[in-house]
């Protein structure tokens, strides 16, 4: 079904008084401002359509797709037992988790400063936005959206404030079926978190298969930012009617995927929007443990380039050394130098050096203060 057919009925002029825009003509000038996000004095010069057309052109087909019934089509959360369990086959082949019908964050999206509780809505980033709680699947469909909670509220409020958090402790939702989500989210038994400090073994890989598990919410969340580039920028709107437009582009991203039309290329991850310090320490250790072999080799490519320089200048000494007329160049000349150059880069390199000694070090010591901070953790968790 085309997205004109979904919304005839509501967009349709009642008379052919005044030459009304047609239902085809409305619906791509609202999924036009969808998808550039440009603002409606631009759209308005390309489409040749006066601005406050444009204005009641996107109110009226927005509120069409916003309609309850075509919200319900197209974002659900399965309680079928065989949509479950075929979700879970999806999610296990991805890292080996067991159990995982659903994939869960936030991400926020920026609009204007609000005329109303305007401290409400501005971030942790100092922007105003709307965070907003969203659900994938495997194949990256949206199965749960909930975008009407200021910036300032936290993830796991959202949840806390949710429906779906009821389908789960009701048990409208089978055993042995969860969630997964970062360490913003409490840890429940259908909304395992990851260990905030994982030792090495079990706890570590653990760690691991849940990071590459909930990968896809944060790839899915940037495939619809990408498909509706007015979810990357700014909604110059009023945050009621922003959220209705995160819930329509959360729709037709679903329609997108039902009807298989390609993602844009080289979409982006949303990746920036996490409330909480997800890195677990090994992950942590790990990127000190790169910077620490980036430093050694940017150190073996220093003494390598001073040794080609030290060879090359030393070769043009002994060519220049007997000038014209017999008379050898002072030491103080082209020799001076070569010394200098020689003891500063020795000096870069010694500071090199020191440098990674250092990170290795640091590593080193978090790791083993890690390891005994976290054995009354492993303690809580099996009891």
């Amino acid at each position: 079904m085309s997205v004109v057919e979904l919304v005839r009925d509501a967009v349709t002029s009642p008379t052919n008084r005044n030459n009304p825009v047609t239902p085809e003509i409305k619906v791509l000038t609202a999924l036009h401002y969808l998808a550039t996000g440009k603002m409606q004095l631009c759209s308005a010069d390309e489409l040749v359509i006066s601005q406050p057309s444009i204005s009641r052109i996107l109110h009226q087909t927005i509120n069409a797709l916003f309609r309850p019934h075509i919200v319900r089509q197209f974002i659900w959360f399965p309680l079928d037992v065989r949509q479950l369990q075929r979700n879970k086959v999806h999610f296990m082949a991805i890292a080996g988790l067991f159990g995982v019908v659903g994939a869960i964050d936030g991400t926020h999206v920026r609009i204007i400063a609000p005329s109303q509780h305007e401290h409400a809505f501005v971030n942790r980033k100092k922007n105003h936005s709307i965070n907003t709680q969203v659900v994938f699947d495997a194949n990256y469909n949206i199965l749960v959206i909930v975008a009407k909670w200021p910036g300032t509220t936290h993830d796991s409020q959202i949840l806390q404030e949710s429906g779906l958090r009821l389908l789960f402790e009701r048990h409208h939702v089978p055993a042995r079926c969860h969630l997964v989500g970062d360490s913003g989210y409490p840890c429940r038994t259908w909304l395992p978190s990851p260990y905030i400090h994982p030792q090495l073994g079990p706890q570590l890989n653990y760690n691991r298969v849940h990071k590459k598990t909930r990968s896809v919410i944060e790839r899915g969340i940037g495939q619809m930012k990408r498909r509706f580039h007015s979810l990357h920028g700014e909604i110059r709107l009023t945050p009621d009617k922003a959220s209705r437009i995160i819930t329509v582009c959360a729709i037709l991203h679903n329609l997108c995927k039902q009807q298989n039309i390609p993602q844009p290329e080289e979409y982006e991850e949303d990746d920036d929007d996490d409330d909480d310090d997800d890195d677990d320490v090994a992950a942590a250790d790990d990127d000190e443990g790169g910077v620490a072999v980036h430093i050694l080799q940017k150190m073996l490519m220093e003494q390598d380039h001073h040794q080609s320089l030290q060879d090359w200048q030393e070769q043009g000494l002994e060519r220049g050394q007997q000038e014209p007329g017999g008379k050898k160049k002072g030491a103080g000349q082209r020799g001076g130098r070569i010394n200098t150059r020689a003891h500063g880069s020795g000096r870069a390199l010694n500071s090199t050096v020191f440098s990674a000694i250092v990170v290795l070090g640091k590593a080193r010591m978090k790791t083993r203060s890690v390891g005994d901070a976290d054995a009354n953790t492993e303690k809580v968790r099996n009891g």
